[in-house]
């Protein structure tokens, strides 16, 4: 039975949402965390060993956060006391550590769950310590964000963070059996449509459970196939927050599918990004990105045609300038790579921090007036037009600092000519040295 219901003054008889009436009563009946609450894992073992330590639940939404803390209250013999990082400040940690700490005072442990943990900034995040510290509570806290970003060293070296999976197909077809059971009778829809319902909920456990109960209340009679289940049910918003770790993701995987040459998984990428709200412009600036990083020299037609992605996009807006990202994405993907640019830049970069000071030789210098003339600048100078191959072979560094290669091309795509220039420059700078 649903302690949030009963606090709501609200009886048994009275209509709750599927998903409440099947809030499991033990953790053996929670789907999909085995490996965390199993015998061997990591919360079962502390079950088992009547020992329950601070932790943040991290994981996707509806995968059963708030159960498990209830439920590790019950098993521990400590009251259960929830807050709500949306719609908690100072004042409400305040009442909820001296109600924590009176009860103590009697005997009695507190479990305190903090949904949206990551939403309390870095100042409330440190007033947990001392309480967490003196066992006046046990730390529940659950978050949909990764914790290494938005929680403080200090809270998580006192914690055990334990990820939680979003649920696979296993899991969620149990679900549905045991909403059936609930009910008392089967789902009117077809084996195609079952599995398009689980499609759609990808992963989050409560959402299924809101999802059936709909099919429930709304068909008639004749069960329904996969089309007329999409009619009936609005498709989910895909999971996607643009500023938090879901971005930087799936942008990691749409520039590692693209070096790793792989253009059907690139394309899936964009598109994902894309369905998920991402600005074009943002993705547009990532490929050009990734054509000098990864392809380079290998294929210079890549940051070509990335720029005119970039183009479209602010010429024509989405969604018609998507499809030009689509072509950008499939023409990196399918290049030759090579990081030999971006290796060659590194290189000269730190070069430049180390020999900053050095000037460059006095005959590649420019003679602006009669006195630098005089001074030696610019004598010497061979214009390499009139040398033999077109080609002089003089030093251009600084004559203090050895001669250094940044730029050593792969040989694949157009590099293979490069490298073939270059190892014939090279040629001829040894024999004229």
């Amino acid at each position: 039975m649903s302690d949030l219901f009963q606090a709501a003054g609200l009886t048994p008889e009275q209509p709750r949402p599927l998903a409440d009436r099947m809030r499991p009563q033990k953790l053996d009946e929670v789907v999909g965390q085995d490996h965390l609450l199993g015998p061997d894992g990591p919360i079962g073992r502390m079950i088992a060993g009547k020992r329950l330590a601070s932790m943040i639940l991290w994981g996707p939404p509806g995968v059963g956060k708030t159960t498990i803390a209830r439920l590790l209250a019950h098993g521990a013999g400590l009251e259960f006391q929830q807050i709500s990082a949306v719609f908690s400040g100072v004042a409400d940690l305040k009442k909820a550590f001296e109600t924590a700490r009176g009860r103590r005072a009697t005997g009695k442990g507190t479990l305190l769950f903090v949904d949206e943990i990551h939403r309390f900034n870095r100042s409330q995040q440190d007033g947990f310590l001392p309480f967490v510290e003196e066992g006046v509570v046990t730390l529940v806290g659950a978050t949909t964000e990764n914790p290494s970003f938005e929680l403080n060293a200090a809270l998580l070296s006192r914690c055990q963070v334990f990820v939680l999976k979003r649920l696979e197909a296993d899991a969620m077809e149990l679900l549905l059996h045991r909403a059936e059971a609930t009910l008392g009778r089967p789902m009117p829809i077809t084996s195609e449509a079952r599995a398009l319902l689980c499609d759609l909920a990808d992963g989050d456990g409560r959402y299924l459970l809101t999802l059936a109960e709909e099919v429930f209340a709304l068909s008639e009679g004749k069960p329904l196939d996969s089309a007329a289940l999409s009619k009936l049910l609005q498709k989910r918003a895909p999971v996607y927050d643009k500023d938090r770790e879901e971005h930087y993701n799936l942008i990691s995987a749409l520039h590692k599918s693209i070096r790793g040459s792989d253009p059907d998984a690139a394309i899936y990428w964009l598109a994902r990004m894309l369905a998920g709200g991402e600005q074009p412009l943002f993705l547009a600036r990532r490929l050009v990105r990734a054509a000098a990083e990864d392809v380079g020299a290998a294929d210079p037609t890549a940051l070509l045609v990335c720029l005119a992605a970039k183009d479209a996009v602010d010429f024509l807006g989405a969604p018609e300038a998507e499809l030009h990202l689509a072509q950008a994405v499939l023409h990196l993907a399918c290049a030759p790579k090579s990081n030999a640019v971006y290796t060659a830049w590194k290189a000269a970069q730190a070069a430049a921090v180390e020999t900053g000071a050095l000037g460059p030789p006095m005959h590649i210098r420019n003679a602006a007036t009669r006195m630098m003339k005089d001074l030696g600048y610019g004598k010497g100078y061979a214009y390499d037009h009139d040398a033999p191959d077109g080609f002089s072979g003089q030093n251009y560094f600084p004559d203090e600092m050895p001669r250094r290669t940044f730029y050593e091309p792969t040989g694949r795509g157009m590099e293979m000519r490069v490298k073939e220039r270059l190892d014939h420059w090279k040629a001829l700078r040894d024999k004229r040295v």
